[in-house]
């Protein structure tokens, strides 16, 4: 095969090199486009075909199904590792030996403690505010009480803000969730593992010990794996490309937890069951919404089936159904609204229009259902995201960071006027 890619612009010919990824995907390597052919450009609305960059954190092949973080696949890790060995991966390219994992542990914990001061930012919030805009405002307020920006060239500092985040984000995701509730906020305990202490801070009851269900520890712990990257979507582009200005950690943290807030991103799983929620209240016939669902002139829409990545099946959805029958079995959850979900479930794995079309349940419709029977509001299923990629959004920025890449700064083609005279106020 050829190493270069020639493009015709009129009458004349260049050549660009190819790129040559190390699961053989190939790149047509334009970085020279403008300089060479005197100002020509690529538009791609939505970079679909566009790469931003060269990495080593996450490979997906959304047609046959793959996705893996450094190398190891998403089955095994979801089966053999815990959260925070993956995170360690994702972080630092392998996975941790018994006292790499324990030292890192060790010192997230010691740096989990959060500013009182902060408590008196989420005082200042109205009950009406949504969790994302506060996890988001708490996560840059971070930058407030640790004002020096890190310094990349030092391996010590880079280490020392990752486990700061790493202690520090669960808090301030589970005191989110209890300023909703009107609970008070706790804090996790030493003697217990990364995601014992998640559920401990969100659940805990003041007058109660809080005791952890194992089956429904095992599911969270998953569904965290399984969100903890996913290649260059839109919440962590926007977290290389604000970090790409040399914006610090928490800052590049912040602005990735405002784009993970939308509809179209993390915001899906939310969505599901809002849908859920209608269904109920125009009484719960899923035959009749699975009906609009396939009328083209039907404006309803399924969500939590299909996915833009993958054309085939959403590898982790197949992992994560099975810990979602499992939480339903364990909690024995009397819950009309997750009967309408497995009665949607039921149609389209059986309905050869959904069959066909590969609109398979994706990992946005089980970990809403997840997240329900294990009490966790809806509006906070989103943060419930955000924490999951957390470790992710952290290798990235890292990476980038590490790899010394330029400052973000996309192109255009502008459509605008051309130049007008300016005509003063008295004539317009």
């Amino acid at each position: 095969m050829s190493e270069i890619a020639k493009l015709q612009v009129g009458d004349q010919s260049y050549e660009f090199p190819l790129i040559k990824g190390t699961e053989n995907e190939l790149a047509i390597n334009i970085k020279t486009l403008r300089g060479a052919t005197n100002g020509v450009i690529t538009i791609d609305p939505g970079f679909k075909n566009t790469g931003s960059c060269e990495s080593a954190i996450t490979f997906l092949d959304g047609e046959k199904g793959i996705l893996r973080f450094r190398g190891y696949s998403i089955e095994e890790l979801a089966e053999k590792a815990n959260f925070l060995e993956v995170a360690y991966a994702l972080i630092f390219g392998n996975l941790p030996t018994s006292e790499q994992l324990e030292k890192f542990h060790s010192d997230i914990k010691a740096k989990s403690v959060v500013d009182d001061d902060v408590k008196k930012i989420i005082d200042a919030f109205p009950k009406t505010a949504h969790p994302m805009g506060i996890l988001s405002s708490l996560t840059s307020a971070l930058t407030a009480f640790n004002p020096s920006s890190v310094n990349v060239e030092s391996e010590e500092e880079v280490y020392n803000a990752i486990v700061k985040i790493m202690g520090k984000f669960p808090v301030l995701v589970a005191w989110t969730m209890r300023k909703k509730q009107g609970l008070p906020l706790n804090y996790g305990s030493n003697s217990l593992g990364y995601i014992e202490n998640v559920m401990k801070m969100m659940f805990e009851q003041p007058n109660e010990n809080y005791e952890i269900n194992t089956i429904v520890k095992n599911a969270l712990d998953k569904l965290l794996i399984l969100h903890a990257d996913h290649e260059q979507n839109c919440s962590t582009s926007t977290v290389r490309i604000v970090g790409s200005s040399h914006a610090g950690l928490f800052a590049s943290l912040s602005a990735g937890i405002s784009a993970l807030w939308g509809p179209l991103h993390g915001g899906a799983n939310q969505a599901v069951l809002e849908m859920l929620e209608a269904i109920k209240e125009d009484g719960g016939d899923t035959k009749k919404y699975m009906a609009k669902a396939k009328d083209k002139n039907d404006p309803f829409r399924l969500m939590g089936f299909g996915h833009r990545v993958y054309k085939n099946f959403d590898p982790r959805a197949k992992i994560i159904k099975k810990a979602a029958d499992e939480v339903l079995n364990s909690l024995g959850v009397d819950d009309p609204i997750l009967e309408i979900a497995k009665g949607l479930e039921r149609e389209a794995l059986s309905d050869p229009y959904f069959v066909d079309r590969k609109l398979y349940p994706n990992v946005d419709f089980y970990s809403g259902i997840i997240y329900r029977a294990m009490g966790i509001p809806v509006e906070m299923f989103t943060v419930m995201f955000a924490l999951g990629r957390l470790p992710g959004w952290i290798a990235q920025w890292k990476e980038m960071r590490f790899k010394k890449e330029p400052i973000g700064r996309p192109r255009q083609i502008y459509t605008g006027e051309n130049e007008r005279p300016f005509t003063p106020i008295q004539k317009r």
